[in-house]
């Protein structure tokens, strides 16, 4: 990941604070894959991959409705076919918040509301690329269980 040295100290901030709390922690796949989707770096296999997943584990989470260990258990099972991915181009836009905006939250409430609305809009943001994301997501034997209505 491609990022300035502030913004980097600014998700190293939020890392610390999901870390050091359980209560944080439920949140914390969801900050991964928002900072990573929002510093996509240059077009190379490893940025390829990594953009890749993360994409494919916010569709999972917010489509879907898989809780963090389903969703991430799906994702490496979709990973496993990483020869598949593609560079999609990055948006214009990452989304209307950043890690800017989530490092200032004071509460446990506010982290979370904030991470969540974090992480739809820089999954909002790369919505020219969903389908494309949705067909890697077809390569699972099976589709996800949710227990959820899907949502798109």
């Amino acid at each position: 990941m491609e990022s300035s040295p502030g913004c980097w100290a600014a998700f190293g901030q939020i890392l610390a604070r999901e870390y050091s709390d359980p209560a944080y922690y439920e949140v914390h796949r969801l900050s991964v894959d928002a900072y990573a989707v929002q510093h996509p770096g240059s077009p190379s296999r490893l940025s390829i991959q990594s953009v890749a997943v993360h994409l494919i584990r916010l569709c999972l989470f917010l489509e879907h409705g898989l809780s963090p260990e389903n969703a991430n258990k799906a994702m490496l099972e979709v990973a496993k076919h990483k020869d598949m991915f593609v560079w999609l181009d990055p948006p214009e836009s990452m989304g209307p918040l950043t890690v800017a905006d989530v490092v200032k939250a004071q509460s446990v409430q506010e982290h979370k509301a904030l991470v969540r609305a974090w992480a739809e809009g820089a999954w909002a943001a790369w919505s020219p690329h969903h389908d494309t994301i949705r067909s890697w997501l077809a390569t699972q034997q099976s589709p996800p269980a949710s227990g959820a209505p899907q949502r798109r």
